[in-house]
């Protein structure tokens, strides 16, 4: 079970994940991440077109269990969210699980790359890669 201290509550964590966190798509879920400098917090989206309140909760249950399997190599420095598509209401565990562990492996590949890219300023071909003054005719 995810313990309360892994779990997101607020909606400006949620918020500032999903706008600026790096995405990783896939059939049952969307997976966003997030860096953060504390304990790893994880929230979970789970809207009505997945389906009714039983298999909203249902679906979040499970989530919530492959979330905190995750946790034991992903406990400190991210925010996660995870949101449910339509088809979690009929995936198996089985497949919720590989899809967020695909999910989370991509999403944090993502933020290795955008972390280790070295800013336009600072290359040195940024002065060449400069746009131009346009010619008058």
């Amino acid at each position: 079970m995810l313990s309360a201290a892994h779990r997101m509550r607020n909606g400006a964590q949620f918020s500032a994940t999903t706008r600026g966190g790096a995405r990783a798509g896939r059939k049952t879920l969307v997976f966003y991440a997030l860096p953060y400098d504390a304990t790893t917090l994880v929230g979970f989206i789970v809207s009505k077109a997945v389906g009714n309140s039983v298999m909203r909760n249902k679906v979040q249950r499970k989530l919530r269990h492959i979330a905190a399997n995750s946790l034991s190599t992903h406990q400190y420095g991210y925010y996660f969210v995870v949101r449910a598509l339509p088809a979690a209401a009929t995936a198996s565990f089985a497949q919720l699980e590989s899809d967020y562990t695909s999910a989370l492996t991509s999403a944090l590949a993502k933020l290795e790359r955008a972390t280790t890219r070295e800013p336009a300023a600072q290359r040195p071909d940024a002065e060449t890669s400069a746009p131009q003054p346009r010619e008058e005719l």
